[in-house]
């Protein structure tokens, strides 16, 4: 199992590449401590707009579509895979509590349609913080003074 990669897979990198000839840029296999004291590792993060992404490996992740069961050691294999769709369910959760946007994606979907996914997650968490923004109220007193309630 060494030769199976934990970062940097075709998928992961064509995906990568052709986001940044797009101009984003990210972070690659980035920790997030969690406030909930979980830990985790998207394959690609966008920090600041909050954006989580995942390419998931058919066979790891129990792909509905492509995802194989290994007919040797099911004892092992049978579990394993369980608990790895599990942990990403539970790590899903852990980073929308947290306010991050979750893209989660298969190694089997295009590369311009996994494009257009990431683009459409950080154009929707974009908008919904300039939306934050703006209903937040606006104080004119001088820099690092509040302002003064008689007017």
């Amino acid at each position: 199992m060494r030769a199976n990669r934990r970062t940097d897979t075709k998928p992961e990198l064509a995906l990568r590449h052709a986001l940044h000839r797009l101009g984003y840029r990210y972070r690659k296999d980035y920790r997030l401590d969690l406030e909930s004291g979980r830990r985790v590792r998207p394959d690609i993060a966008f920090t600041a707009r909050k954006v989580a992404v995942f390419v998931d490996g058919c066979f790891w992740h129990a792909c509905p579509q492509h995802g194989s069961k290994p007919r040797a050691n099911e004892w092992y294999w049978g579990p394993k895979l369980v608990k790895n769709v599990e942990r990403d369910r539970v790590n899903d959760a852990a980073l929308i509590l947290a306010g991050w946007t979750v893209v989660r994606l298969w190694e089997h979907v295009p590369v311009n349609d996994a494009v257009a996914t990431v683009v459409t997650a950080l154009t929707a968490s974009s908008a919904a913080a300039t939306a934050n923004a703006e209903d937040l109220p606006r104080h004119e007193g001088r820099e690092g003074q509040p302002p003064d309630p008689d007017g």
